[in-house]
This record gives C-alpha cells, sequence and structure tokens, in this order.
C-alpha cells in the first residue's frame, strides 16, 4: 500500500504533466489568444463554481479584499492572454523556454514590492538565464514577438504570484481562485465590449475547439489548481518545487510528439533552453537551503 507522501508525490507530477499539456492544447485549439482566455476562464469558474457548491464553502469575503482578488484576476488573465498569444506566433517549445524564467522575475520583484534585500546568487543566476536566451534569440530570431509575448508572460505570472502569495496562506484557496478568475472575465468583457469584440463569429465555436476548450478548463485549470493544493499538505516545498520545474521539459516533450517537425528547433535552442531550466532548478535548491540555515 502506498503512504500519502508518495501518492502525493506521484499525483503532483500527474498535475505537472497536465500543466505541460496546456500549452499544447493552446496551439490546439484554433481561437486567437483573447477569445480563448475569455472561454477559459468562464469555463473554468463554471468549474469551479460547481465544485465549491458540493463541499459548501462560503463566497462572502469583505469588500477591500473582494477589490484585490479582482486586481489579481486582471493580471492573470493578462499572464494567459500573453502565454497563448506567444504560442499562437511561435510554437510552444518557445513560449515554454521563455516562461521558465518566471522564477526570476520573483526574485527581483520580491525586494521592490516587499522590501527584502537583492541576493546574490539571485543576480548571478539571473545572469545566467540572460546568456541561455541570448542563445533562443540568436538562432530562433524568427520568433523574436513569441519571445517577447512569452518573456512579458513570465513577468506577470512572477507579479501573480507575488501579489497572490499573501492572500494564499490565510484565505481558501478555492474561493481565491473563483473572484480571480471572475476578475478576469470582467476585465476582458469590457474590453471586448468597448473594442466591438462580442461578434457572432466570437460565439461560433467549433465542436472540437469546444472539446478542448473542455479539457483546458476543467482538467488543466479547475482541477489542477485544486489538486495541487491537496497534495502540498504532504509534500515539502522543496519537493513541490523541483517537480514543478520539470512543467517545460514535459510540454517540449508533449509538443514534439503531437506537432512533429513543426516543434524541431535549432539545437543550440534546446542548449539554451537546458541553461535557463537548470539555473531555474539550481536557484530554488540553494534558496531550499538557504531557509534551512
Amino acid at each position: 500500500m502506498l503512504s500519502d507522501n508518495v501518492k502525493s508525490y506521484l499525483h503532483l507530477h500527474l498535475i505537472v504533466f497536465v500543466w505541460g499539456f496546456t500549452a499544447v492544447l493552446g496551439a490546439l485549439i484554433s481561437l486567437d489568444a483573447l477569445p480563448l482566455v475569455w472561454y477559459r476562464m468562464v469555463l473554468a469558474v463554471v468549474f469551479v463554481a460547481m465544485y465549491m457548491a458540493i463541499q459548501k464553502m462560503p463566497l462572502r469575503v469583505p469588500l477591500k479584499l473582494l477589490v484585490q482578488f479582482l486586481f489579481a484576476g486582471v493580471i492573470i488573465a493578462l499572464h494567459w492572454f500573453t502565454f497563448f498569444k506567444a504560442i499562437k506566433v511561435s510554437n510552444v517549445s518557445v513560449t515554454l523556454a521563455c516562461l521558465s524564467t518566471g522564477a526570476f522575475f520573483t526574485s527581483f520583484l520580491e525586494p521592490i514590492l516587499f522590501g527584502r534585500k537583492v541576493v546574490w546568487y539571485e543576480v548571478f543566476f539571473g545572469i545566467i538565464v540572460e546568456v541561455g536566451l541570448s542563445i533562443i534569440f540568436r538562432v530562433e530570431s524568427q520568433y523574436v514577438e513569441g519571445i517577447l509575448l512569452a518573456l512579458t508572460s513570465a513577468f506577470l505570472s512572477a507579479l501573480f504570484s507575488v501579489y497572490n502569495s499573501k492572500f494564499a496562506k490565510v484565505y481558501n484557496p478555492t474561493v481565491i481562485s473563483f473572484y480571480e478568475l471572475t476578475g478576469g472575465i470582467i476585465f476582458f468583457s469590457i474590453l471586448l465590449f468597448l473594442s466591438g469584440g462580442f461578434t457572432q463569429n466570437f460565439f461560433k465555436i467549433s465542436t472540437t475547439d469546444w472539446f478542448y476548450l473542455a479539457i483546458l478548463s476543467s482538467f488543466c485549470t479547475a482541477y489542477a489548481f485544486i489538486a495541487s493544493v491537496k497534495v502540498m499538505r504532504f509534500l515539502s516545498p522543496y519537493t513541490v518545487m523541483l517537480t514543478i520545474n520539470l512543467e517545460p521539459i514535459y510540454g517540449i516533450l508533449l509538443a514534439v510528439a503531437v506537432f512533429h517537425e513543426k516543434e524541431k528547433m535549432n539545437p543550440h535552442f534546446y542548449i539554451g533552453a537546458l541553461i535557463i531550466l537548470v539555473t531555474v532548478i539550481t536557484n530554488g535548491i540553494v534558496k531550499y537551503y538557504q531557509s534551512k540555515e
């Protein structure tokens, strides 16, 4: 019989694998980035609301807190938009490689937002990440727009993580998720309304796209979020951090398996991506042992 820790570890790998598959689904769905994210959030809210109703979770939060949740939702919505837009204008491999830089944006955002001291090794690792990015820029120059969008997405992801960290330790993560997704829906709905984006074509979705959207919003968003919170009760932050850093690897391997030649990159791309990934993991290991001292 497997222990709770072992089952949670295997479950976490499944969750990270699912997150890696998110990028593949983004490439498979024919919708542009904005409607894709709007439908993802709407469907995800429905699934989260159903889960909350079954669990009988209270929705009421103070007005000031509600505004903060909604604002965080705008950040995560923009993160998803730039993420899927990067996939549309480049490919999954480029997007995921650049998205790995999010950990280093976090390292520099924390001192700015929380007044924490800048740590020398984070600056050093940041320089190494720049080396990896420069290699990718040089050998995949046709994907410059996608690289810039992916880096913007990584920055927004880091900003969301830092901003959201003060809520996650105090409030119910599912309730937070519900309101943040709602905030993203409101923000993009206003943009679409003002720009005349809610046309007949906007609501014409193919059966195939509905199928992929259902998987994206339920399995890759609602389920993965709730399940990730559950497994963290049994695993150390160190184990969680190392496993989550496998997401780009899973995603790139899945993309090559699904899209074949479209995702096969110049060998130097993989050198650059490996430099970024190894540096991110090393940074996490150093942080873990620093926290233990």
